[in-house]
């Protein structure tokens, strides 16, 4: 089972921008000594729902100022980056840090980021298939050039190449064979794309953030893993991951290529961690409205569509009752249920929902030390 924290770098009521950052990076750090899997970064544009709006960005900080960790967006927005730019990205942290990035991608929501950057609804609404080939195509070829509606240009080198890794070895030293820099074996490359048929094997991992089931056959038929949200329960979930698996089949992939696969699928979740379970969701339910209020009724639609905002407080209660929120044993029970129930086995959990540094450091501390030695 692989466990990671999801880092939203949330500003709750009352606090800076700057100590929502520092929170966040903190925890990034504190995740790698508790010895935790990995950890996913979040971006947002002009909300304090999350103050960081570059997940590649603060990952490339977070993969400088770590060793072992895996690091991931989850996600980057696609309609408001350009698919080269982002694959470049991407390809520069996969090289420079050993193969530990994954890029996390999806389309974000209609909001007014896509006025101010350029892109317009329509990349949201048609263009994300378009800009998530163009992203794999860059991950995976040596030349890429495009003929399409959004994107159109001569064929130009890639550089640098995600692949040229297999040449040798990685930058921390590790060799790049039949095991590969970031722990997956060729097997596993091939299932998430990065090898057969023609393709670059060592592109970087990536997933995609599915909530509709469009966008769940979409990465199925790409051999793609899913990110599902945290307002999912198991039961939504076990049905987009079968939703998954039969498009995936349907597309004509191996039973054992979808199963690698599916191995790579994470879940998004909130964990708080306390002695009793009134006393870790009492620490969500008196600190996560307020900061689900304020960041949630910040977003503005880009054409003046109608949204409806949860209610905050029915909200946290609803994230309290379908993730591990409690002590460690009961944390440690809900998320071996989850795998069970869905076969996910990668989860990135949301530990700042307290809004506290201490209470988050606390939180990370003992999600290594008392709830991951139970699963382990």
């Amino acid at each position: 089972m692989d466990v990671g924290a999801f880092i939203l770098a949330a500003q709750f009521p009352g606090q800076g921008q700057e100590e929502a950052l520092h929170r966040a990076v903190r925890s990034a750090e504190l995740s790698e000594e508790a010895g935790l899997d990995s950890v996913w970064i979040a971006e947002h544009h002009f909300v304090p729902y999350g103050v960081c709006p570059s997940a590649v960005t603060l990952a490339a900080l977070l993969l400088g100022r770590t060793r072992r960790i895996g690091v991931g967006t989850a996600v980057s927005v696609l309609p408001t980056a350009h698919p080269v730019a982002l694959g470049e990205q991407a390809a520069l942290l996969h090289l420079v840090s050993g193969g530990r990035f994954t890029l996390g991608v999806g389309r974000g929501g209609p909001w007014v980021d896509l006025e101010v950057f350029g892109s317009g609804l329509r990349a949201y609404e048609q263009g994300f298939p378009e800009s998530l080939d163009l992203l794999l195509r860059w991950l995976r070829e040596p030349r890429v050039g495009a003929d399409g509606e959004r994107y159109a240009f001569r064929e130009v080198a890639v550089v640098p190449r995600s692949d040229d890794a297999l040449a040798g070895q990685t930058p921390h030293g590790q060799t790049v064979g039949g095991q590969a820099a970031g722990g997956q074996t060729a097997h596993e490359q091939a299932a998430h794309g990065q090898a057969g048929g023609g393709q670059a094997v060592g592109a970087p991992p990536v997933l995609v953030a599915c909530t509709s089931p469009t966008s769940v056959r979409l990465a199925a038929e790409r051999g793609l893993p899913m990110l599902l949200g945290m307002h999912c329960g198991d039961e939504e979930k076990a049905e987009v991951v079968g939703l998954w698996r039969r498009a995936a089949l349907a597309a004509g992939r191996s039973p054992e290529d979808v199963d690698a696969v599916a191995a790579r699928h994470v879940s998004a979740g909130v964990v708080q961690i306390a002695d009793a379970r009134p006393t870790a969701a009492e620490t969500l339910i008196k600190a996560m409205p307020g900061w689900l209020r304020q960041g949630l009724g910040a977003h503005v639609t880009v054409d003046g569509r109608e949204r409806r905002m949860r209610d905050p407080v029915a909200y946290a209660e609803l994230l309290c009752e379908l993730h591990p929120v409690g002590s460690p044993r009961l944390c440690a029970d809900r998320l071996a249920a989850t795998a069970e129930r869905t076969g996910i086995r990668r989860f990135a959990l949301l530990v700042e929902g307290s809004g506290d540094l201490a209470a988050t450091e606390e939180n990370v501390r003992r999600l290594g030390s008392e709830v991951l030695p139970l699963l382990r």
